[in-house]
């Protein structure tokens, strides 16, 4: 069976639904019929691009990381000792959040009260005893005790820290 094409053929649109010349007719992308002053193009987001894989990776990411512990400056005279006779000293250091059972070192100290540099700054470092959160107390070893008693001292620029120092 064949089609009438004749120049005196005609259509209706899909769209206006009027009557054009037969020849002057197109195909829409959803397979409407209209006039060529009807077309309208696919719209590029119905033709969404294809992704073959879903990456989850970025690109030159850096992992987090945890930052070493750092030797913090006390403040001046931050070593308090105890009783005479006795090897307890409390350390005075602001927000030190530290636990109890932590080790610390300190360095630069100043002989004071009874109580060496060499204790004080003892290279396995000392057992620490939380106070509150801004003292905790330690005990020398190596038979150094307090001679005074109740007693500032340490100096203007000791150090506490970690035992080893990461390079």
């Amino acid at each position: 069976m064949g089609f009438a094409t004749g120049k005196y053929a005609k259509f209706i649109s899909d769209r206006s639904g009027m009557a054009f010349p037969y020849k002057e007719r197109v195909r829409e992308w959803n397979g409407a019929i209209v006039h060529i002053s009807e077309f309208e193009a696919k719209h590029p987001q119905l033709d969404p691009s294809t992704n073959l894989s879903d990456d989850i990776a970025l690109k030159d990411a850096k992992p987090d990381r945890t930052e070493p512990s750092v030797v913090r400056l006390l403040e001046p005279n931050p070593f308090l000792s105890g009783n005479a006779g006795t090897n307890t000293i409390t350390v005075s250091e602001k927000n030190h959040g530290r636990s109890t059972d932590d080790i610390v070192r300190f360095r630069k100290a100043i002989v004071f009260d009874g109580f060496s540099k060499t204790s004080l700054e003892k290279a396995t470092g000392y057992t620490i005893t939380v106070l509150n959160e801004n003292s905790y107390t330690v005990t020398i070893t190596g038979g150094d005790t307090a001679t005074a008693g109740n007693t500032r001292g340490g100096g203007e620029s000791a150090t506490v820290g970690p035992v080893t120092l990461e390079g």
